[in-house]
């Protein structure tokens, strides 16, 4: 009892605070919260941190305006606070070529956290409105976060970067619920379950049975893993028979990839690595039928140098193929000057010829292309690649053929980061090719994240990962999200391993959003019904 009374004292002392007081507390909690993301994976702090947001909200009735301005402040610090530790490493793009955008780290590591943080206030403001006065209150908020996170995830290309429902994807058998609800279902049972201590402090006056929320989130946490448990004995890992992966992972300096000087060096180092014995019986690349190199791999445009593609067909024995990121030049007349460029996936055969094609659809902002490219060129802006005008979308994701291997789909970079908007439903793969250049950001907790998200998708999916990096993490993962094989962050090396085996298609597959759309509705009408039977005005 003395316990609960602590907390019960925290928790007043939280929604009577006021001013600065409360601003420093939010900022604290959503800094804490950011430990439940990779690589930490410190999701129990939530039921510390997330309680904190029901007592920001509750504090902030004391305000104008039914306190919304309030809640909405509330949401802001604590958002401000979550995402500057959270993606403090996008700062580290800026020193690549420090001479030239070192100056826009401050607004990187700030500016982009307090535009995010006002999704996070939105969802705070969105709960204040729907409020209620008992322990539905925590649901008001799970609903209305999830709102917030999912606008946060479309709006302006979208950024769903550590939403919260990836707190629920470690240990495994937690993110096995994402087969049937995805990410913002996640997110929703996440704020749900994590706020619920909240309720703790209501007492137990009037017949409140203020322990009977977190029992219930512990109750739900329990059958997520039995059922996560139950998914990952039913469904062990197999592999593709006869095909034999190997990923290179050079751990080039970012500034080498961008220097065509150092062509010829760069090559030599892609055709040594990739034909590196990985064991006593191995005879290099000869051992495998599939070959696979990181995004962007080269200072030029790969297809005009003839000398390099000659130096790949001399490295690939019959029957082997090149998967490989490469700059690629737009199809142009002789003569014209080019200046725009895609960010491409090629396919090499064996003798050299080019077997397909597929060009990055989901462009980086400000570091592929400018918003409102040509007006922020003309004031002397560019983005961090320097490509004059930015990359050229591509115009359609698809999957590509590979001989002797299933279908495969191509994912550059952070197109994997965007649940729902990976594979087309009458174009299944086999399995998913993730290539990516996390070079950008060090050895930092970025590329942590960026593999936690992508694991996911293999979840969501129902399809294996190949992720290869040019620092790294590369991994294989399998469709219910396994690391069968990986390569850590900052190594050079290379990484062989089988293709596991696709599942069916999952229920999140089937029918997409519709399950977590219902229960967010479903969780509106409810806590609506409560605030009408209570007449909260």
């Amino acid at each position: 009892m003395t316990q609960i009374r602590r907390f019960r004292s925290i928790g007043l002392a939280i929604i009577l605070a006021w001013g600065w007081k409360r601003a420093a507390i939010a900022l604290i909690a959503g800094a804490l919260s950011a430990l439940a993301m990779a690589p930490f994976n410190a999701w129990p702090v939530l039921f510390l941190t997330l309680p904190v947001m029901v007592w920001l909200i509750d504090g902030a009735g004391a305000g104008r305006r039914q306190g919304v301005p309030a809640a909405a402040m509330a949401g802001f610090w604590f958002g401000l606070g979550y995402f500057v530790p959270g993606l403090y490493w996008i700062g580290y793009a800026f020193l690549v070529d420090a001479s030239t955008f070192a100056w826009l780290m401050p607004f990187a590591i700030f500016g982009l956290p307090a535009y995010l943080a006002l999704f996070t206030a939105f969802g705070f403001a969105l709960a204040r409105l729907i409020w209620t006065r008992d322990a539905s209150r925590v649901i008001a908020l799970a609903a209305a976060l999830t709102v917030s996170e999912w606008l946060r995830g479309h709006m302006l290309t979208g950024f769903p970067w550590n939403a919260f429902g990836y707190a629920l994807t470690e240990p495994l058998a937690l993110a096995q619920t994402g087969s049937l609800i995805g990410l913002w279902g996640l997110t929703f049972l996440s704020v749900a379950i994590f706020a619920s201590p909240a309720a703790l402090i209501d007492g137990t006056s009037r017949g409140r049975k203020p322990w009977l929320a977190p029992a219930a989130a512990l109750l739900l946490l329990l059958a997520m893993a039995v059922f996560g448990c139950v998914r990952l004995s039913r469904q062990p890992t197999t592999m593709v028979a006869g095909l034999k992966l190997r990923i290179m992972q050079p751990n080039l300096q970012q500034d080498e990839r961008f220097n065509y000087s150092a062509k010829a060096a760069v090559m030599q180092k892609y055709l040594a690595l990739s034909d590196r014995a990985s064991g006593p019986q191995s005879t290099g690349v000869r051992d495998v039928n599939m070959l696979i190199w990181p995004e962007s791999a080269f200072p030029f445009f790969l297809t005009r140098e003839p000398d390099a593609m000659a130096e790949i067909a001399d490295l690939l024995p019959k029957g082997t193929v090149l998967i490989t990121g490469a700059v690629r030049a737009p199809d142009l007349p002789p003569g014209v000057r080019i200046t725009r460029a895609y960010n491409s996936i090629y396919v090499i055969d064996h003798d050299g010829s080019v077997l397909s094609v597929y060009d990055k659809l989901h462009l980086v902002p400000f570091g592929e292309y400018l918003p409102f490219q040509d007006w922020m060129e003309r004031l002397g802006f560019q983005q961090l690649t320097k490509v004059q005008g930015g990359f050229i979308p591509g115009t359609r994701r698809h999957t590509l053929e590979i001989p002797h291997a299933p279908r495969m789909l191509p994912l550059i970079c952070y197109e994997a980061i965007f649940p729902g908007n990976v594979t087309e439903r009458n174009d299944r793969p086999g399995w998913i090719v993730n290539l990516t250049n996390d070079g950008w950001f060090g050895i930092s907790t970025g590329p942590y994240q960026h593999l936690q998200q992508v694991r996911l998708r293999a979840i969501e999916e129902g399809l294996p990962v190949v992720r290869a990096a040019n620092t790294g993490i590369s991994a294989v993962i399998d469709p219910m999200g396994r690391i069968v094989a990986r390569l850590g962050l900052g190594l050079e090396g290379v990484l062989d391993s089988g293709l596991p085996s696709s599942i069916p298609p999952t229920l999140y597959v089937r029918v997409g959003d519709i399950p977590a759309a219902i229960i967010i509705a479903a969780a509106f009408i409810f806590v609506l019904r409560r605030r009408a039977a209570k007449r909260i005005p």
